[in-house]
C-alpha cells in the first residue's frame, strides 16, 4: 500500500472528518502517482525511451483502478471502526479479523497501516462523542452518503458483507451491532433485509436458506426462483472485478454461499 494514499487519507480525516478522509485518499493517490510519474520520466530520459499514448492510457487505467481499490479500503476501515465499537468495546477477535482480511486482500504492509488508522479512528470517535454525543454516528452517515455517491451498489454490498462478517467474528452478534449494521446499510442506500440475509449466510438450516434469499418459507416456487436470480445478479463477483482479483475471490465465496442456500431450498422442494 503506497504511503501517499494512507497519509492523505488519515490527514484528511483528522482535518476534515471522514468525508475529508475520502478526499484525502484521492489526494494521496495523486501524490503517489506524481512520484511514480517523475521516477518513470527520469528512467525514460536515462534510457532514451519516450513511451507513447498506449503506455500512458494503460498507466491511467491502472491509476483509476488503484484509486477505486484504495477508496474501498479506507471506506472499509472507517465503517469497521463504527461496527467494532457498536457494543462499547473493542474485541480482540474483531481486530484480528480485520488484520487477516487486510493481509489476505491487500498485503502485509496494509496490516500495520490499517491497524494504525483504526486506532486513530477509535480515538477520534471517543473525542467527538465526548464533546457531542452521536457526533461520530453523524460523521459515519455523511461518509456513507459520500461512499454511495461514488461507489456502485455491488461494491457497497461487498463493504456491507465485510462488516457483517466482522460483527460475527467473536461468535455472537449483539443487538447493538445488528442495529449499527442496519444503520450503515440504510446510510449506504441499502435495506435492512440485506443485513438479515448476510447474517444468515453461514447458517445451515432451511430457515437460514430462506432468510438468505430474503423470502418466507411459504413463498411459491416462482418467487424462490425470482429471489435467487435477483440476489445472484446483485452479488455476482464480476461486479467487483475493478477492486482487484483478491476482492473478487472474497465475493466468490459469498456467491457460493448464496448458491448453497438456493440448493437447500430447491432440494427440499424437489425443484
Amino acid at each position: 500500500m503506497s504511503a501517499g494514499k494512507w497519509i492523505g487519507g488519515i490527514l484528511g480525516f483528522m482535518s476534515g472528518g471522514a468525508l475529508g478522509a475520502l478526499a484525502g485518499v484521492a489526494l494521496g493517490a495523486l501524490f503517489d502517482y506524481g512520484l511514480k510519474a517523475v521516477n518513470k520520466d527520469e528512467d525514460r530520459r536515462a534510457s532514451g525511451f519516450a513511451g507513447g499514448d498506449d503506455a500512458w492510457e494503460q498507466a491511467r487505467r491502472r491509476q483509476y483502478y488503484e484509486g477505486q481499490r484504495n477508496s474501498f479500503l479506507f471506506s472499509l476501515l472507517v465503517l469497521a471502526s463504527y461496527i467494532i465499537k457498536a457494543d462499547g468495546k473493542v474485541m480482540h477477535s474483531e481486530m484480528e479479523f480485520v488484520r487477516r482480511f487486510l493481509r489476505m486482500n491487500f498485503g502485509e504492509a496494509a496490516v500495520e497501516q490499517g491497524n494504525a488508522i483504526l486506532l486513530k479512528l477509535f480515538d477520534e470517535q471517543k473525542r467527538m462523542d465526548a464533546s457531542r454525543p452521536g457526533a461520530f454516528k453523524e460523521t459515519i452517515r455523511q461518509s456513507c452518503v459520500q461512499i454511495a455517491a461514488n461507489m456502485d451498489y455491488s461494491q457497497r454490498l461487498q463493504l456491507l458483507n465485510f462488516l457483517a462478517m466482522l460483527a460475527q467474528a467473536d461468535g455472537s452478534v449483539p443487538q447493538g451491532e445488528i442495529d449499527a449494521l442496519k444503520e450503515v446499510a440504510r446510510f449506504l442506500g441499502m435495506s435492512d433485509s440485506e443485513v438479515d440475509s448476510m447474517l444468515k449466510l453461514s447458517g445451515g438450516t432451511l430457515d437460514d436458506a430462506y432468510a438468505v434469499l430474503g423470502i418466507k418459507p411459504d413463498a411459491t416456487d416462482d418467487e424462490v426462483r425470482r429471489a435467487y436470480r435477483a440476489l445472484a445478479l446483485k452479488h455476482h463477483p464480476d461486479r467487483v472485478a475493478a477492486l482487484g482479483e483478491d476482492i473478487r475471490r472474497a465475493a466468490e465465496k459469498k456467491f457460493q454461499e448464496i448458491n448453497e442456500a438456493k440448493e437447500r431450498i430447491y432440494k427440499a422442494r424437489g425443484m
